[in-house]
């Protein structure tokens, strides 16, 4: 079964999705400075659910998951460090 592709973008640490959400991709911009990206599932506090480290270049970078993607029971918080913007594809 088919479902709608959805995106949410985050330019600092933030709730990116609001509610349950299977993650199917991720997509970055980084500043030149080596960083990270997190995805954790239930806030700040949350699990950590993907945890990508981003090289010392400035360019865009594309994550995508296969199958089922990443589950997100509560919600999609994204951690940032030394990343201009984020936008994550779900389904949810």
């Amino acid at each position: 079964m088919a479902y709608d592709i959805l995106a949410a973008t985050v330019t600092e640490a933030s709730v990116a999705i609001n509610k349950r959400a299977r993650v199917k991709g991720v997509s970055y911009v980084t500043n030149g400075t080596a960083g990270s990206v997190t995805l954790k599932d239930g806030g700040s506090g949350g699990v950590d659910r993907l945890v990508l480290n981003t090289p010392a270049v400035a360019d865009s970078y594309d994550f995508i998951i296969p199958d089922n993607g990443i589950l997100h029971s509560t919600n999609v918080y994204v951690a940032v460090s030394n990343v201009t913007s984020v936008t994550i594809l779900y389904e949810g």
